[in-house]
């Protein structure tokens, strides 16, 4: 395995924000899932956890407040043919104004070669007042890739409103898209917190399942939550083959037992989750 950390991050033209990238490769050397690059830089300080069974597994902690305003980060993830790979992060990621009113930008790419498997689940992401981040996702994956891919969002800390937070996720699959999904919250997003978006939730989350399998026996779709003061859900199979589990919920503790809950039956195959 190479382990590496960048010399020093790199500042934004403008002298305000952190420019960064941290690297995972993920290799299956025909017993176990190994890991050639793990390169940590700027805030992603990446850590080799123990494995599981055949499955590599990794976690990103946070060396520094991030994502500030006017920050430019990036997570780059690569599991090549037969690698089975797991990461999640340490603690929540908080998105804060900081020193600058520009918004910081946070892009995970996750490649998956044939029969690999790739599982992100971080902790939540907090969006705080007046901070402003735009998230992507961006997935491509060969026609024999698993994936599980978690997301969740925290509008704003204990009494507090949210910041300005848009998300986009974009998944191909053999070259042809699977799901383009974008979705914006907070200030300037007109109707995000009326009753056909989230109410008076402020948090939400999804999971998508993307597996070969489905293709001949796919999920039936379902509503998820008999009580809608404890959180409301949909799971929704999609052409891919694929699944998408999205729910909203009072407290991040709920979302997520929302959302186990219903990704647990369809993620048995998967080591690791």
């Amino acid at each position: 395995m190479t382990t590496a950390s960048s010399p020093a991050w790199t500042p934004s033209p403008a002298g305000v924000g952190v420019h960064a990238t941290a690297r995972i490769r993920a290799a299956f050397n025909g017993r176990l899932t190994t890991l050639p690059l793990l390169r940590s830089d700027g805030p992603f300080h990446l850590r080799q956890l123990r494995p599981h069974g055949t499955q590599a597994r990794v976690c990103v902690i946070g060396a520094m407040s991030a994502p500030l305003g006017g920050d430019r980060l990036a997570i780059d993830v690569t599991a090549e043919a037969h690698a089975d790979l797991s990461i999640t992060t340490a603690t929540a990621t908080i998105a804060l104004r900081g020193p600058t009113t520009d918004h910081a930008t946070y892009d995970v790419n996750l490649t998956a070669a044939d029969h690999a498997a790739v599982h992100w689940l971080p902790q939540p992401l907090i969006s705080t007042h007046n901070s402003n981040l735009h998230q992507t996702y961006t997935v491509n994956l060969a026609p024999t890739a698993r994936l599980v891919l978690r997301e969740e969002q925290i509008l704003g800390r204990a009494a507090e409103p949210p910041g300005r937070l848009a998300t986009r996720l974009t998944v191909r699959r053999d070259g042809s898209p699977l799901l383009d999904q974008h979705s914006v919250y907070g200030p300037s997003a007109p109707g995000w917190d009326g009753p056909a978006v989230l109410g008076n939730y402020r948090v939400t989350g999804q999971i998508l399942i993307v597996d070969p399998l489905f293709a001949t026996t796919p999920p039936t779709p379902q509503v998820l939550g008999d009580n809608p003061a404890k959180g409301q859900g949909t799971l929704v199979p999609l052409a891919g083959p694929a699944v998408l589990i999205t729910a909203i919920a009072p407290t991040a503790a709920r979302l997520r037992h929302m959302l186990d809950n219903a990704a647990g039956p369809l993620t048995k195959p998967f080591a690791g989750t």
